[in-house]
């Protein structure tokens, strides 16, 4: 096993592994306070879903515009200083959040922290891609998921105890580990952003904005986009109405459905490695749409199962699918990018996680309020399904082409040369 982790570090830039190490650590705070949030708010403020479902819509709302101004931010100015200025936002909004003791406070703190706390993630993916030439991306981002689930193992665990005593203790201890990951960043990561074309370097931030267009017309990325979106609208319903449903219908507490997300985490950690390097050999587009069909089942089945050692199961097939999709997602939508958009189209990319993480809690909110709560995931395995097809049909139409070829192990990575931050 040493021998395996030496030879996987050898493969990657050492850089890399420093985004890795601020990854771990700030996947850590988020993995405590986010799979808790939904709880916090209908128990601090005592509402349904459904009120709960519009303020994380409004977060993720606003995130998302934030995320695409950040996208064109990332291509004009660089990775690093988006990097360092979304985290330390995040911390000082993280304890702003706890203190709210009146709900429709909430209401603008999502604004403004939706929208500036997102700006960083398209210069977080941008830098990966930077780092990692096209070959080596999926089993970079696979890299990604096994420490991001690391996270899952540890945050979720210890945010059950502190959340069953205190929910301000989460917000606090967010706040600091998205400082410390502040100077990870600022001391260690220098600017990876490749060198503007010399006819683009005079353009103005409205102009890299407008550039927006240019991967709007890109229609082949676009039915990529819509693919994606419909299979979040579903597995984001795993982090926020999952807790809602667990408690409410079947009586379960956060700790069991922290120990639930522990599983997955698990799961990742033992298995992702394997999995990433066996899709990595065979066509992306059909490996989306095998990850998604394991969404199908594992989604469909807390529609029907009440044991919690079936729900368990269920979260195993979700996971499976996770392990196929997530970095061959990630690793497909930095390959459709031009090097110098490539900040633009990850923020893009993001988009198709916001707009899921928008309508998402608030519709399952609505059915699980007003309606039976199983039709959720009844309709769930329906949009996973329609999905499947959809990336089949890209399979089709997209996957002869050179960059969505199937990657192999004895292509050579290039070098990646960095720009050392000033003194």
């Amino acid at each position: 096993m040493f021998t395996k982790i030496k030879t996987l570090y050898k493969e990657f830039p050492s850089k890399f592994w420093v985004v890795v190490l601020a990854s771990f650590i700030d996947g850590i705070g988020g993995t405590l306070l986010f799979p808790f949030f939904s709880l916090y708010i209908t128990q601090k403020f005592n509402v349904g879903m459904t009120t709960a479902g519009l303020i994380l819509g409004m977060f993720s709302l606003f995130g998302l515009i934030g995320s695409m101004i950040g996208g064109a931010l990332t291509d004009k100015f660089g990775r690093r200083i988006l990097m360092i200025g979304g985290l330390l936002f995040s911390a000082f909004s993280m304890l702003t959040l706890g203190m709210v003791n009146n709900l429709t406070v909430l209401y603008p703190l999502a604004v403004v922290i939706g929208l500036f706390s997102n700006m960083a993630g398209p210069a977080h993916s941008a830098m990966v891609a930077d780092l990692l030439p096209e070959n080596k991306r999926t089993e970079g981002f696979g890299v990604l998921r096994v420490v991001g689930n690391l996270s899952w193992i540890i945050g979720p665990t210890i945010g059950g105890i502190v959340a069953a005593k205190s929910f301000f203790g989460l917000f606090v201890i967010d706040c600091v580990l998205s400082t410390i990951v502040a100077l990870i960043v600022f001391k260690f990561i220098p600017e990876t952003k490749p060198a503007t074309p010399p006819e683009k370097q005079a353009q103005s931030v409205l102009h890299t904005i407008a550039g927006y267009r240019l991967v709007l017309r890109d229609y082949a990325f676009m039915a990529f986009m819509t693919c994606g979106i419909l299979m979040l609208v579903v597995y984001q319903q795993l982090y926020n109405t999952l807790s809602v449903f667990l408690r409410d219908v079947h009586q379960i507490d956060p700790q069991r459905y922290g120990d639930l997300l522990s599983i997955s985490a698990v799961v990742v950690v033992l298995f992702q490695f394997s999995v990433t390097r066996w899709i990595r050999r065979r066509p992306p587009f059909l490996m989306m749409a095998l990850g998604t069909a394991f969404y199908v089942i594992g989604f469909g089945m807390f529609g029907f199962v009440s044991a919690y050692w079936m729900m368990a199961l269920a979260i195993v097939i979700i996971t499976i699918g996770e392990m196929i999709g997530v970095p061959t997602s990630q690793s497909l939508a930095a390959n459709f990018a031009p090097a110098d958009m490539r900040g633009r189209y990850m923020a893009m990319f993001g988009l198709g996680w916001a707009i899921p993480q928008t309508i998402g809690p608030g519709a399952a909110g609505l059915i699980i309020d007003n309606l039976n709560p199983n039709l959720l995931w009844y309709i769930g395995a329906v949009l996973c399904a329609v999905s499947a097809i959809g990336y089949v049909g890209l399979h089709l139409r997209l996957g002869r082409q050179k960059r969505f070829e199937m990657t192999h192990p004895e292509e050579l990575a290039p070098e990646v040369e960095l720009t050392e931050p000033a003194a």
